[in-house]
């Protein structure tokens, strides 16, 4: 197999980027040297591979029926209130849940209509609510005629979301005598971006202050600290264990972890389970974390994004272990293919370190954020961190139109109760089924080797190469890759020869040599054909070192 037509200084240069703005290039390479470009050399007919981005090619297709069965009671019921050609009204609460169950009677036939009836009953039954006014903010929020109202999350929604959360974040086992209080976001990706403004405009991370991340992570983790607004002195936990030569275990070492014990580290955040090894962390590493904060850096922020959470069996959230201390991160897209709903969730415990250190500011400091929150309570310096997390979200001023949209946390709340009912379960463990699959052919079509690990996600999975040469072929052969080539040519070579786009290790703060695979969004099969083109790129490069050593 030859060489990547690009040079050494090249791929040197590119290497710079992004991994997610590296791939868009990988991309372009790999769509030239498809067929249907005129003037082309080399043109082939293969599909292009791209397993670069995590966003699943499955959907959650029982909630979403749920959701439109939803839609046309609530247009039934606004067009109760007010018909004329295309007007309606506002759906009216007295006799709702009446209605509703003469609209399921007389619809049997309408998608999703079943589901929609037993997701009501569940949260009736469950979090006690008043069906009429459980249905009424349901219809009424499914049309969006109103701004939301409490603006941080609708009640019945956060009821519903912080079972959801106790469910498959805590295990079933939220901590005892611990109130959660949510605040809905456009999905994870706002989460993080209000936490780390509100952090900062609330005097609780200061420019320059010591953070530490645990890596390898998702690279806006990595970026945002070295923006010139926040410029975080970064420490890094790296999950540097191997299992045998050549096998990563992607694990951290006591002493890694030992280094949140200095209480000079202000915040970490951790993507739990990891992106892109796709772990959850291991008990000892949580008990270990639990010690250092009980004995050691009792102010450690902890911000965990527990996104992948539920592709584990038993996944309990370091928020469950050290309420007082963490603000989770969750969000829909993954386990529901609803990165396009933008669904996610900043929970945190009522009472927590930040309320804390807040209640504790000097004088100065207080009267500086009483005039920033002023405008919305007569008593700034009572407003929760959580609060100030919405107000922030909106420059303050515009807190009054804050909060997610209420058509997103009703298909917020139906995912939820989704989870709850059988089907829902049923759904989980078809969806962890389809990605071990999934990593199960592209190890066949690669011949390499992973730890096994009972608490492996499996939604990406992070090979280093350079390890795979020095347990195939000894130390001789991953020094000759060192030496001639850069980290990232594997993946230029996949883009050229193969359609295969991959994004690159160490983009992520993993090892350079490491790349990092979605086993989420293409067909089974296609994970076979990267695995048999992975091991093809490999293979080639260690013909050329026998060659040279010969």
């Amino acid at each position: 197999m030859p060489k990547t037509s690009l040079s050494r200084e090249e791929i040197r240069s590119y290497a710079q980027l992004s991994p997610f703005e590296l791939k868009d290039t990988f991309i372009r390479i790999a769509t030239d040297a498809q067929s249907g470009r005129p003037g082309q050399k080399g043109k082939t007919t293969r599909a292009m591979l791209n397993a670069g981005r995590g966003n699943p090619n499955w959907v959650a297709t029982g909630p979403r029926e749920a959701y439109h069965a939803l839609g046309y009671f609530a247009i039934s019921e606004s067009r109760r209130v007010w018909t004329a050609d295309n007007l309606g009204g506002m759906p009216e609460e007295s006799g709702c849940a009446e209605r509703f169950d003469h609209f399921v009677r007389t619809h049997p036939e309408l998608p999703g209509v079943e589901l929609l009836k037993a997701s009501v009953d569940l949260a009736v039954k469950r979090f006690g609510f008043d069906r009429e006014a459980f249905l009424h903010e349901l219809a009424d929020s499914s049309i969006g005629d109103n701004y939301p109202v409490p603006d941080r999350i609708l009640r019945h929604t956060e009821e519903i979301v912080r079972g959801y959360v106790a469910d498959e974040m805590f295990d079933h086992r939220p901590p005892e005598g611990q109130t959660l209080s949510l605040f809905a976001t456009e999905g994870g990706t706002a989460a993080m971006c209000y936490i780390f403004d509100s952090l900062m405009k609330n005097g609780i991370l200061k420019k320059g202050d010591r953070i530490a991340l645990m890596v390898p992570v998702f690279t806006p983790y990595l970026e945002i600290p070295e923006l010139d607004t926040y410029d975080f002195d970064v420490v890094h936990v790296e999950a540097s264990l191997f299992t045998e030569t050549g096998v990563r275990q992607w694990r951290y070492p006591e002493e890694e972890v030992a280094k949140l014990a200095d209480p000079s580290i202000k915040l970490v955040c951790c993507v739990n389970p990891s992106n892109p090894p796709s772990l959850a962390l291991s008990t000892r590493v949580s008990e270990q974390i639990v010690s250092i904060v009980g004995e050691r850096n009792p102010n450690l922020i902890i911000v965990t994004d527990d996104v992948y959470g539920t592709f584990v069996e038993g996944f309990r959230s370091l928020a469950a272990d050290l309420p007082r201390n963490t603000l989770l991160v969750y969000s829909y897209s993954k386990h529901y293919g609803a990165t396009g709903w933008r669904l996610g969730v900043i929970a945190l415990h009522d009472d927590n370190v930040i309320d804390a250190m807040l209640a504790e500011q000097d004088q100065e400091q207080k009267d500086r954020l009483n005039r920033r929150y002023g405008s919305l309570t007569l008593e700034p310096e009572k407003m929760r961190f959580i609060d100030r997390l919405v107000a922030d979200s909106r420059q303050v001023a515009l807190n009054h139109t804050a909060g997610l949209s209420l058509p997103q946390q009703v298909m917020m709340a139906l995912f939820s109760l989704f989870d709850m009912l059988d089907e829902g379960q049923a759904y989980k463990h078809r969806i962890r089924a389809i990605v071990r699959q999934r990593l199960e052919l592209l190890l066949e079509g690669a011949h390499m080797k992973v730890s096994e690990d009972p608490k492996r996600a499996a939604y990406y999975i992070e090979l280093d190469l350079l390890a795979e040469a020095e347990r195939v072929h000894g130390k001789p052969f991953a020094d000759f890759l060192e030496q001639y080539y850069e980290p990232v040519d594997p993946l230029f070579r996949l883009a050229e020869q193969t359609s295969v786009v991959l994004l690159n290790g160490g983009g992520f703060d993993g090892p350079e040599w490491s790349v990092r695979v979605s086993l989420a969004n293409l067909d089974d099969l296609d994970y076979l054909k990267i695995g048999h083109h992975l091991r093809a790129i490999f293979d080639a490069y260690a013909e050329e070192w026998r060659a040279q050593a010969g």
